[in-house]
């Protein structure tokens, strides 16, 4: 029986796939920063560990724990809206920390034993940011790039060992808290200097009125398929409006 582990699972995607992979049969090492069994099955298949990606303490434990792992999911990430211009660095590097050191030292993590074993699949999801130009999205969007840069480089390092590795590019999801937490808690307009205010309203308006969207089912069946493809393929857009994005590519 296979295991996977995934990070981020006390919600939306991250939940949504412990939920999928526990329902094929597998072992599911789910990950949270603040540990909520109650948010998924209870099973002697699933477990629910703590994880700050991080924290390099964090991390060690996580691995030891889990014991042998055949997939890695990168799922844990900060969402951030903004206008540039308004926001702080700190905010910056807070996103920078979880969306692109923290996948990088989740992979660095587990490499070894993957590259040991000769088989095994890391599958980093980022976002259809990376599809388009979307505006109030410079800093998320960066930081998602980053690790599709550095996927498809690992991806080619990996492949004399037998080792996968996978982009999913989930698409707007409206059913999760992504824009509450873009937000860092607080409001977009605080984050708005004022001669962007018009500008801002419009870009979140035409966001969460849009009729083509992701559901967290979709990430979740992308990511399945991603671990189990075969033909090689890089980059897995997830739902109809990603989809869409990198067909118009």
């Amino acid at each position: 029986m296979k295991t996977v582990l995934i990070t981020g699972t006390s919600s939306g995607y991250g939940r949504e796939t412990a939920r999928h992979f526990h329902s094929q049969g597998w072992n599911v090492i789910a990950t949270m920063r603040t540990p909520r069994p109650d948010v998924l099955p209870e099973s002697d298949r699933l477990r629910v560990v703590e994880l700050d990606v991080t924290s390099p303490e964090s991390i060690t434990a996580v691995f030891e724990a889990a014991g042998p792992v055949d997939v890695l999911v990168n799922n844990a990430g900060v969402p951030s809206i903004s206008v540039f211009e308004g926001t702080p660095m700190a905010r910056v590097r807070e996103v920078f920390e979880t969306n692109t050191f923290g996948v990088m030292a989740m992979t660095q993590a587990v490499l070894p034993q993957l590259r040991e074993r000769g088989s095994g699949v890391v599958v980093n999801v980022t976002s259809s940011v990376v599809l388009g130009h979307m505006p109030l999205s410079a800093v998320y969007k960066a930081s998602k790039m980053a690790i599709e840069g550095f996927t498809a480089s690992l991806a080619l390092e990996l492949a004399p060992f037998g080792v996968q590795a996978k982009t999913v590019e989930p698409g707007a999801c409206l059913t999760t808290n992504f824009a509450a937490r873009a937000t860092n808690g607080g409001s977009l307009d605080a984050l708005v200097p004022a001669p962007y205010a018009a500008f801002a309203k419009k870009a979140m308006d035409d966001f969460t009125g849009q009729d083509v969207f992701t559901k967290e089912s979709d990430v979740a069946e992308t990511v399945w398929r991603a671990v189990h493809d075969t033909a090689g393929q890089l980059r897995f857009p997830a739902g109809p409006d990603a989809v869409r994005l990198a067909q118009a590519k």
